[in-house]
């Protein structure tokens, strides 16, 4: 009893030693937070990235603790190799950096993420996401809908529905201040098309999000969630709706997404996401960044076309000419729509056999094929109307205007990407169903101002 009660005596000093006394050093998950303790964990790194990383973790212990977390911090990558600029850099922040006499930028572009990981980045910059943030201002009818319309021309508010919305997915064209600090009308973002001061465009942070740039996150679909979705591009709530999304909800917290890049397949996981039919590597093609490779159709345009524009353009256009253009929206395979296909069939073929691939998609292209029979329908009818002046000036108080939009815009994309995604309620009910009704609303529009020549109010 003497024995048990020292013992018992002896536990509760040590638990009261160690709550005065935390224990110190090392780079484990549970210290993150712990700003106080030091990083014994250099790697070799120079006096200057020690200063910046133990700053920091005061300063803003979160990106610290995201940074510790990284395989940047277990290969000696610190601060100062993405966020050290030269003097002649156009984003060299003028006006300095506490702290610290290293030229800096708040910035951090696809130039400097192209030093080591170049060949994901080239592949990235052939791919539709890169021109996200260009195309959304090289199109007219764009900035008068986030300016004009959203942002009523508001002297001072106007840029608001855009920073706030369009830009934290699409990216910023990114602008400086007298100091080469980004404005608040174009930064922060995370948007993955941002185009930045020094020529680049893309944004790799928008499916590794900064600082811990996790390969684990960004095969996982909410790392493509927080874009696709909603009424114009449902694309999470279509992955749910199918059996792959299914299997992933109901076990998808067991799967091994953090295998090494270009070993990641079955058995790993039991059910794609998007990153597995998108990116990863198969028996016809390799790991990629171009998101837009293995795409046959463009399903976002009002008329749907067969990718033939081999690789996107928009990046080059504003590196290298300095011109804000509307890209390349036929980007796909630089092999034609059939290779994008068959390398998308590989990735199938782990799971199903060949008929079960080859009559989804031959069933899938004919539902895209059947939108595009409304879209004509709906295009003659608004020709007509137009050379009769019985269009309206403003588009979205124009009810004609105004549901032709949105039967391309939100239910035809549904339709189409419902369909080719296996998402039959999207297809089907938020789709082709929401289609048909439009088309006969169109219908009875354009009779009626045939009819009386002139435009309803």
């Amino acid at each position: 009893m003497r024995a048990s009660l020292a013992g018992f005596l002896a536990f509760v000093f040590c638990l009261g030693w160690l709550s005065a006394h935390p224990p110190r050093g090392g780079t484990s998950i549970d210290n993150a937070m712990d700003t106080q303790l030091p990083l014994k964990t250099f790697r070799g790194m120079k006096a200057e990235a020690k200063g910046c990383i133990e700053c920091h973790a005061k300063k803003n212990p979160g990106i610290v603790a995201d940074w510790k977390m990284s395989r940047h911090a277990h290969a000696g990558v610190s601060c100062i190799d993405c966020h050290a600029v030269s003097k002649d850099s156009p984003m060299l922040t003028r006006d300095g950096h506490e702290g610290s006499k290293v030229p800096i930028s708040v910035l951090v572009s696809t130039n400097t993420c192209a030093k080591c990981h170049e060949k994901e980045v080239t592949e990235f910059r052939h791919s539709g996401h890169v021109r996200g943030a260009v195309q959304v201002w090289a199109k007219a009818n764009m900035r008068d809908l986030m300016v004009m319309v959203e942002g009523r021309n508001h002297p001072d508010l106007k840029y608001a529905p855009a920073a706030t919305g369009c830009q934290q997915c699409h990216g910023s064209i990114i602008k400086l201040d007298k100091n080469r600090r980004p404005t608040p009308e174009t930064w922060p973002t995370y948007g993955i098309g941002t185009a930045f001061p020094d020529g680049s465009v893309g944004n790799c942070a928008s499916c590794h999000s900064a600082h811990k740039f996790s390969l684990e996150e960004a095969r996982k679909p909410a790392a493509c969630a927080s874009c696709h979705l909603g009424p114009d591009h449902p694309d999470i709530e279509i992955y749910n709706n199918s059996m792959h999304g299914h299997v992933f909800n109901a076990e998808g917290a067991k799967w091994n997404f953090d295998a090494a890049p270009g070993t990641w397949k079955v058995p790993d996981f039991r059910a794609p996401t998007c990153a597995t039919c998108h990116m990863s590597g198969n028996t016809k093609s390799m790991v990629t960044h171009n998101v837009s490779r293995r795409l046959k159709w463009n399903l976002f345009m009002p008329l749907s076309k067969l990718r033939t524009g081999g690789y996107e353009t928009a990046s080059d256009d504003f590196k290298y000419e300095n011109k804000i253009t509307i890209g390349n929206p036929l980007a796909g395979n630089p092999k034609g729509p059939e290779a994008a296909r068959a390398e998308m069939k590989a990735g199938c073929i782990d799971c199903h056999n060949k008929q079960h691939i080859d009559n989804f998609f031959v069933m899938a292209d004919k539902n895209i094929m059947l939108y595009n029979e409304y879209w004509k329908e709906a295009v003659k009818m608004k020709d007509e109307l137009a050379k009769k002046h019985l269009l309206g000036k403003d588009m979205w108080s124009d009810d004609f205007q105004n549901t032709m939009y949105h039967m391309w815009h939100h239910e035809g994309r549904r339709m189409r990407q419902g369909g080719i995604m296996a998402a039959p309620d999207y297809s089907h009910w938020h789709g082709v169903f929401e289609v048909q009704q439009d088309i006969r609303k169109l219908r009875k529009i354009y009779a009626k101002r045939l009819k009386t020549n002139k435009i309803e109010d």
